[in-house]
């Protein structure tokens, strides 16, 4: 049996979620966008068929498009049935665009897919506007994981005994 968040309560169900994402990068500010899908690619994404592995978005021409987000073909489909990582069109606000534009050109930021979820029927996107972490911080940020960890354990045993 699946295990039901306080979120997935109040009408959100996450689908996918891209967790190598915060190992290899530095979140700064996260967007909410909707995406522009076909009928047999939201029901492939209401069964839960869908990966964020290696996707990413970038802004081309004042749009926002996301990229190798892989929505496996429906099983009930027919011979219009969607490419799997055919390129998707992400709705945002307009300010929003333009914000991203600004970042991604000028500081060298990265906007990466963290999750994907149904919200009141429809599919939507966590993006983020993220850094690039470099190996050290990596490992820095894996010690400090590994330490709370212990931390937890030992407050565990302490509790137990």
């Amino acid at each position: 049996m699946a295990q039901s968040t306080a979120t997935e309560a109040k009408g959100v169900k996450t689908v996918a979620q891209n967790k190598k994402a915060t190992h290899d990068y530095h979140i700064e500010e996260t967007f909410e966008a909707g995406m522009v899908l076909t009928g047999t690619e939201i029901k492939s994404v209401r069964s839960g068929r869908a990966n964020l592995k290696d996707s990413y978005a970038r802004v081309e021409r004042g749009e926002v498009f996301l990229y190798n987000l892989h929505i496996s073909p429906y099983e009930a489909g027919n011979r219009f049935n969607h490419d799997p990582l055919r390129t998707r069109k992400l709705l945002l606000r307009r300010s929003e665009i333009r914000k991203l534009i600004g970042l991604t050109k000028e500081q060298g930021f990265t906007l990466v897919p963290l999750r994907l979820y149904l919200r009141d029927g429809f599919c939507k996107v966590e993006l983020a506007l993220a850094k690039g972490k470099k190996n050290f911080d990596k490992r820095e940020s894996e010690a400090k994981r590994d330490a709370a960890r212990e931390i937890q354990r030992a407050f565990r045993e302490r509790q137990k005994g």
